[in-house]
Order: C-alpha cells, then structure tokens, then sequence
C-alpha cells in the first residue's frame, strides 16, 4: 500500500476543521446566571447561547469520519504482508496505531461529555435571595482538552498511516514499476522492422 496524498489531504483536513469546532464550542459554552422572576419571589437560571452542542457534535462527527477513513484503508492494522516481519517501521506502525486511538478516544469522550454537559440546563427554581440555587454549566476547558486531543490525534494518525505503509510494502509499492516504459523494442520487432521499406 503506498502513501496516498488523497488520504492524506481528507484525513487532515477533517482533523483541523474538528478542531476549529472544538476551539468554538470552548469559546460559546453556555454561561448562566441566576436572575429574579419578576411576578413573584423566586429566581431561575438564564443561559445564553447553545452553539457549543452543535460545534461539539460536529467536531465529534468529523473525527469519527477521519478515524474511520484512515483505518479503512488501512484496514484497522489487522492486514498487509509487511506487518509479520518485524521491522522497525511495523513497530512504529504499532506504537502510533495505539497513540492515534487513545487520543481519538480521548478527544471524542471530551467533545461527547461536554456537548451533553453544555446542553443541560437547570431547570427548577428558588427562593429569592437565597444562595443556594445553583445553575448547571459546563466547567472551562473540556472542549480545549478535546481540541488539544484532535490536534493530538491528527500527528498520530498521520504518522501510523506513514509507517503503515512503509511496514506494509516496504516504501517501494509507488516506484517499482517506474521504467517498464521505458523498455526497448523487442529483437525480433527490430529485424522485421529492417526489412520493410517505405
């Protein structure tokens, strides 16, 4: 299997659009604040926007789709001839096929549990002028941690599907045919061709 810039192009570009939506969904969480009913003594939570459970979910979806393309291809590390023998390059393949799915691991639950996090929103009421109503938000820095991750996860990603494909052909699979183009006329085409005349 040799390096296909396409996989390549489709696997980082997914990557850093997740990420952007991971820096997005740090900078929209929703902000609470705890205001007066202004019909009777009680006080309820108002919280601002919700954009960060959909940036959250798309990162979510756009790194699974990177993930899945890229041990597709690579058909999840179970398949290619060179990955028996035991060559530094299938060690590495190895070491950044664990890295990659413990970073995607991590950035998804990261942008699962703060999309879920972020869409909660209390919905009971106090007293007025008591302390102790308090408005669920979502704490600062799961969606920065998960953008850290993706960012994380695209390096080994592209790294395993390098080594992968250097394990798997030896890095030779893209060149080895490069000259039978190049070939000379057969003998016997030559002779013949000597003897015809225009």
């Amino acid at each position: 299997m040799a390096i296909s810039v396409t996989v390549l192009a489709i696997v980082t570009s997914l990557h850093l659009i997740a990420f952007v939506f991971a820096v997005g969904a740090e900078r929209r969480r929703s902000i609470a604040k705890v205001v007066p009913d202004q019909y009777d003594d009680q006080t309820y939570c108002v919280y601002t926007t919700d954009a960060s459970l959909v940036y959250g979910l798309t990162a979510f979806g756009l790194l699974l789709i990177s993930q899945a393309v890229v041990n597709g291809v690579t058909r999840c590390l179970c398949f290619g001839k060179g990955l028996v023998t035991g060559s530094s390059s299938t060690t590495c393949a190895i070491f950044f096929f664990v890295v990659s799915w413990i970073s995607f691991l991590g950035a998804e639950a990261c942008l699962l549990a703060g999309s879920a996090r972020n869409a909660y929103h209390t919905k009971y009421r106090g007293i007025f002028g008591e302390d102790y109503l308090s408005c669920a938000t979502l704490r600062k820095g799961v969606f920065a941690a998960a953008a850290a991750l993706t960012l994380l996860s695209l390096a080994a990603t592209i790294l395993y599907y390098w080594a992968h494909a250097r394990a798997d052909t030896g890095g030779w699979q893209k060149h080895q045919n490069e000259g039978i183009g190049m070939a000379t006329q057969p003998p016997q085409q030559q002779q013949s061709g000597e003897f015809q005349k225009p």
